[in-house]
């Protein structure tokens, strides 16, 4: 394959974007108590909507081609919470252009698709091409689109857990459906781009918000790889590989979108990633973009480098 242009993308994550404005208890009468009175006290000071404001104005400066969100566009859950953030969506960019996976805010409880997780389903869905017309739903993931030869493969780690926890799961049919995604794609010579709420590997996270199944997972990326996995729900910096015998597959995690940074290390970020195929590598450059609490926008923090090996059919 020769060299190609490439993509460039932004990958955003937990921006917990909604207000909670005009909810009432009866609304409340259950784990949403617990994560309301949390935003209350705590996480209404932290998630600020002018970082968001911020965010948008930058992204219309950096003009990616794409931008990924690894969960949490919400706070607990609630059907008008989902609608206010398919609104915030809309001003991010056509559906085309933004992909969306879900993370454990989002599935605060049990609730119906329809009136939740449907108003985002343009964001989520797989390309055309790629969609299953038996598969709506819960059952869409994983998801792919593919864009100037990267493979965006969504999964869904979002589901309902009892109060103080926060763990996530793919489940067997999700994770043998990424095992078949992964295979196809890396035959195609794609680079396979993983986007998931949690961290992969539990080792990187605390038994209450970890992964479940999340072994079960790096095996399968570690038989079928991938040349990059993104998650969000630590709301922190975060560098790790998931083993492989042809070389760890980098997994990176960001603190949250909206994140005014009363904690320094946890302020807002976002990265900005260009992939090319050079011969038998992939490059990747990563700018790192951060909120500046004294000019109140974003601005340059870090730039690298990656080179990864392009796998095929042939070095698999």
């Amino acid at each position: 394959m020769p060299d190609a242009a490439g993509l460039t993308f932004a990958h955003l994550t937990d921006p917990h974007l909604t207000s909670l404005d005009g909810v009432r208890w009866r609304q409340l009468l259950n784990k949403r108590l617990l994560g309301y009175l949390s935003w209350r006290r705590k996480r209404r000071a932290e998630h600020r909507p002018e970082v968001l404001e911020a965010l948008l104005q930058d992204l219309q400066q950096t003009c990616p081609q794409h931008i990924v969100i690894s969960g949490d566009l919400t706070q607990v859950g609630l059907p008008d919470e989902f609608g206010e953030a398919r609104r915030w969506l809309e001003r991010l960019g056509a559906a085309d252009a933004v992909t969306v996976v879900p993370g454990n805010h989002d599935a605060y409880v049990h609730t119906p698709w329809d009136g939740t997780y449907a108003q985002w389903a343009p964001y989520m869905q797989s390309d055309p091409a790629f969609r299953c017309a038996s598969r709506a739903g819960a059952e869409m993931f994983p998801t792919l689109r593919v864009r100037d030869g990267v493979a965006v493969i969504g999964l869904s780690s979002a589901v309902a857990t009892p109060p103080f926890m926060a763990t996530g799961r793919l489940g067997a049919v999700q994770r043998g459906r990424l095992a078949a995604l992964l295979r196809e794609t890396g035959e195609q010579g794609l680079f396979r781009l993983v986007l998931i709420h949690h961290p992969p590997r539990v080792e990187d996270e605390k038994w209450r918000k970890r992964l479940s199944d999340g072994r079960a997972l790096c095996a399968i990326l570690a038989r079928e790889g991938a040349e990059l996995v993104l998650h969000g729900h630590g709301h922190y910096t975060a560098e790790s590989a998931v083993a492989r015998d042809a070389g760890g597959i980098p997994v990176f995690g960001i603190p949250s979108a909206s994140a005014i940074g009363h904690r320094p290390d946890r302020r807002a970020q976002y990265y900005l990633y260009r992939v090319r195929r050079c011969a038998e590598n992939w490059s990747v450059q990563i700018s790192v973009r951060g909120y500046d609490v004294d000019s109140k926008c974003f601005v340059h923090r870090q730039e690298r480098h990656l080179s990864l090996p392009a796998m095929s059919s042939t070095n698999r």
